[in-house]
């Protein structure tokens, strides 16, 4: 009995320090991404990634960095790499669980990206998958503000291009608000991002 208990204080002290190890690295990218060194925070998620197989969250924070990094990019080749960057992080999660909610919606942030960029070229291609995934994320996951900002936010942008009405997207954006004011995340790294840009996007909303 007393080997079983020494074998289980150590499994649990490994175990305690491996967390820790995650916990400690997750802390030092997201400083690094703070500081605006995105490669450098971009390359650290990916360490812990290829460390902690069990997490879809240093993935999901790669494809992330890269995507957010390409908005604004003006060059091609550099768009390219970060948005394929961001696309080989999202396949591995992607591949695991489908059905993640915040993975679909990181997807529709990488198409934006790309529509974002060259909007003659992509958008045709890529705006009704990014709607979709959206859509797809919204059944899985109704209360995930994420999902319903980034697609109230995405057809907003759909809207203003054809000049039609903008209500229904606005009145959505409210509801994500609402829903960010009522989102718990499961961990202390899950994605919680996203109230900042929605408060923008309503006051653009009442103007």
């Amino acid at each position: 009995m007393k080997k079983v208990i020494v074998a289980f204080v150590i499994l649990v002290s490994g175990l305690a320090k491996a967390q820790g190890k995650f916990e400690e690295g997750m802390g030092k990218a997201f400083s690094l991404w703070k500081e605006g060194k995105s490669k450098e925070a971009s390359d650290l998620f990916e360490r812990i990634a290829a460390a902690e197989k069990g997490s879809w969250l240093p993935n999901y924070y790669v494809a992330m960095v890269n995507t957010t990094s390409s908005f604004g990019m003006k060059d091609k080749e550099m768009v390219s790499a970060v948005l394929n960057k961001a696309q080989n992080a999202l396949d591995v999660e992607m591949a695991k669980d489908p059905n993640n909610a915040e993975l679909l919606v990181m997807q529709a942030m990488i198409y934006t990206g790309w529509v974002a960029f060259d909007p003659m070229t992509y958008g045709m291609k890529y705006s009704g998958k990014v709607i979709e995934l959206y859509s797809k994320a919204q059944a899985l996951a109704p209360e995930n503000p994420r999902a319903v900002f980034g697609k109230a936010e995405y057809e907003i942008g759909g809207a203003k291009y054809f000049g039609t009405d903008t209500k229904p997207m606005c009145a959505e954006i409210n509801r994500a608000i609402d829903l960010f004011a009522k989102f718990k995340p499961e961990t202390p790294f899950s994605p919680k991002w996203g109230l900042d840009r929605a408060l923008e996007a309503q006051k653009e909303c009442a103007k």
